[in-house]
């Protein structure tokens, strides 16, 4: 439906259209935009997580379609077990680093700084879509995974500035 969404109504479906300013347009906006921050730090990141962020990136997708399709069966659910891999990958991850005392700064490595830039854009979208579920019904572990997907990504960064021998920067506030 090219060029059905150049005024102020988005294209959901071939029979659904809302107004771009509509919440679930914008949650759905905010997913796009941490699928494409996601898919720019796969092309940076190291063999050893390509799988897990190629696994992120999909599951990115398929938020994106639920919440576009509300009620649709033909879309794949972020599940509790989506969740509870993202936080196993934290615990395994946080064993090879120096638990933080105090605040750090966003950078380092080329793909550090690029986690911290899709961690902000998750946090977006987590509050998008927080709101988007005050408003019509939201899977609660799509808000689970976003929340989880933040904390996963900070920790990525504080590995892979670890691994590369770059010393997290600690804020001297």
């Amino acid at each position: 439906m090219r060029r059905a969404d150049d005024d102020d109504i988005a294209f959901i479906d071939k029979n659904f259209f809302i107004d771009k300013t509509f919440i679930l347009d914008v949650s759905v906006g905010a997913q796009d935009e941490l699928g494409f921050e996601i898919g720019e730090l796969s092309q940076f990141i190291g063999q050893g997580f390509a799988g897990i962020i190629a696994g992120i990136q999909r599951t990115l997708f398929d938020i994106g379609a639920e919440l576009a399709n509300p009620g649709a069966a033909r879309f794949a659910s972020v599940t509790a077990e989506q969740v509870d891999e993202l936080e196993r990958l934290i615990d395994g991850w946080e064993e090879e680093l120096t638990p933080l005392r105090q605040f750090i700064l966003p950078g380092g490595t080329v793909p550090a700084a690029m986690c911290h830039l899709a961690r902000s854009t998750v946090r977006r979208a987590e509050r998008r879509t927080v709101t988007l579920a005050r408003q019509m019904p939201v899977n609660p572990e799509v808000l689970r995974y976003l929340n989880r997907l933040s904390d996963c990504l900070f920790v990525l960064a504080r590995v892979l500035n670890h691994r590369a021998g770059v010393a997290d920067v600690l804020w001297k506030g």
